[in-house]
């Protein structure tokens, strides 16, 4: 992506935080998503908090933990409250029917769980995540140290059982195998177009070894996608 359209894309992602912005009430309890759309987010909500809003959010990174922090966001945990009013984060990609891939940035598991804990899952986007047919972004699989070999052969296998072969490869970062707030690997699937998404979501998270995936399957309630010509809403049917 040139400079230009990268400038474009994340002033899209803004007028998307900010539409997002307008959906927190006070005293809500919030999800606060990962990576650089949900950030855009994060800081809008701190500058509310700054003015006198009164809400708390629950952290799905420890990056996210540590901007809110900074920020002035009150934070708490799922142990406390178990139940959210709103949670608000970004997505490598959807489709139509609000179908998800996430864990770019390695937060899945935690993602998910937030997620799904929350009344209301709202999914802030630039034009350039919405495909067809997800899969254009590589799928990442969350998996445990403990024989990782094993475990990847298991989900090549699994792949295969959909008529897929995806190139699979070990998630580094700064030359060091990548690992997540929990301690876990990822390994990303070049699929290149998810057959049957719902069905491959169920089959690989249950595989041993594997601790979750980034098939966010009926889990956004709304997507808020910033496009040239302002934002659209896309609602779950």
């Amino acid at each position: 992506m040139s400079v230009d359209k990268a400038a474009k894309a994340d002033e899209q992602k803004k007028q998307a935080a900010l539409q997002a912005l307008t959906l927190v009430k006070p005293g809500m309890n919030l999800g606060l998503g990962t990576g650089s759309t949900a950030n855009h987010f994060i800081r809008a909500l701190g500058a509310k908090v700054k003015e006198g809003l009164e809400v708390k959010g629950v952290p799905t990174s420890r990056a996210t933990a540590e901007l809110a922090k900074e920020l002035g966001i009150p934070l708490t945990t799922l142990g406390d409250h178990p139940f959210l009013d709103l949670c608000v984060d970004g997505a490598d990609e959807f489709d139509d029917q609000l179908r998800l891939i996430k864990g770019g940035g390695g937060a899945l598991l935690i993602e998910k769980i937030v997620a799904t804990s929350a009344k209301e899952v709202v999914i802030i986007t630039d034009e350039t995540k919405r495909v067809k047919t997800l899969g254009q972004f590589p799928l990442p699989i969350e998996v445990v140290n403990m024989g990782m070999k094993a475990t990847a052969w298991k989900i090549e296998r699994a792949f295969r059982m959909f008529g897929m072969n995806p190139k699979m490869a070990l998630r580094v970062k700064d030359g060091q195998l990548f690992r997540t707030d929990m301690g876990n690997a990822i390994i990303d699937a070049a699929c290149g177009e998810i057959k049957d998404a719902d069905r491959l979501e169920f089959v690989l998270n249950n595989i041993p070894g594997v601790v979750n995936n980034g098939l966010f399957i009926n889990v956004a309630t709304r997507v808020i996608m910033a496009t040239a010509k302002g934002t659209q809403e896309i609602k779950g049917k």
